[in-house]
């Protein structure tokens, strides 16, 4: 039997709320990931756990049974988690970060550099991944904190009542490409031509930005590549491909080079506030002591 303890949490929230729509809400998942994931505990214990048929649902008497060993279940390894816990903290606690690939690379290792400069020691974990990875980390325990752009659409999905969020500072796009054999920009955005454009995936939070700031510019574009990873767009826009928008920290080193240039004015600039989020239910001590040191203006 292979069960996964996030099944038994799933449960438990349907136990206490007899709706699959409160409890896919209360584990921050939609509605259909929650029922497949309560139809695969029931596959995995090759039972009917709960009455689908009744409104509110009810659990089956297996699902009853059931029941008080996930809620035990739960509750100890809660306990275990937390023990352990302290018995890091007491050895010195590992924060774990998740943050988009741009900031890991471009900001993270500058800031926890301040922060030790400031006389915080932190130890940390950091794990790269896209941004709507590190919200769904967050959202499950599985990071302590999320370093990412602020995004309006995500934070209205995101309780800032649960998910509190701090300001740690600012960049902006900029629209780069390479450069000639005299070191000016191949395509130039004033120009009223049209450019080769290196956009990003249909969804993610910076082509957003950077497609209403083409809408309202009225830019003339033929987009020659996609992805969502800023650090692939300025791979391309430095094999010449083309005109790509990536956060200024991702080519400070390629444009003090002269390898990259910017290839438009402050108009085609689009604003980023930087951001770091925690989870209000952790009781991590490491993490309460940084956010202490932060709102202090520690390492800011």
């Amino acid at each position: 039997m292979n069960l996964e303890t996030k099944w038994l949490d799933d449960f438990v929230a349907l136990a206490s709320t007899r709706s699959f729509s409160q409890a896919a809400q209360r584990r921050f998942v939609t509605q259909p990931a929650f029922s497949r994931r309560i139809r695969s505990l029931e596959a995995a214990l090759g039972l009917t756990l709960v009455n689908r048929s009744r409104t509110p649902i009810e659990l089956t008497e297996s699902g009853q049974l059931f029941l008080i060993t996930a809620r035990s279940l739960v509750e100890q390894l809660g306990e275990v988690v937390r023990h352990l816990h302290h018995l890091e903290g007491q050895q010195g606690e590992v924060l774990q970060f998740a943050a988009a690939h741009s900031l890991a690379l471009g900001f993270f290792p500058r800031w926890i550099a301040r922060l030790r400069a400031d006389g915080l020691n932190l130890a940390s974990r950091l794990v790269a991944t896209n941004v709507g990875d590190a919200v769904h980390a967050l959202r499950e325990g599985a990071c302590d904190l999320m370093l990412a752009f602020y995004d309006p659409d995500a934070a209205l999905q995101m309780d800032p009542e649960l998910f509190p969020s701090m300001h740690l500072g600012g960049t902006e796009m900029l629209p780069v490409c390479a450069v000639d054999g005299e070191g000016a920009p191949l395509f130039h955005l004033e120009s009223g031509q049209s450019v080769p454009l290196l956009a990003y995936s249909a969804g993610a939070f910076l082509g957003r930005s950077v497609n209403l700031l083409l809408r309202q510019r009225a830019l003339r574009a033929t987009t020659v590549y996609e992805t969502a990873m800023a650090d692939s767009l300025k791979s391309m826009a430095l094999q010449g491909l083309g005109v790509a928008w990536v956060p200024r920290l991702s080519v400070t080193a390629e444009l003090a080079r002269g390898e990259l240039a910017v290839c438009g004015g402050e108009q085609w600039q689009v604003p980023l506030e930087i951001r770091l989020y925690r989870s209000a239910l952790m009781r991590k001590a490491a993490v309460r002591l940084l956010w202490r040191k932060l709102e202090g203006g520690v390492g800011r």
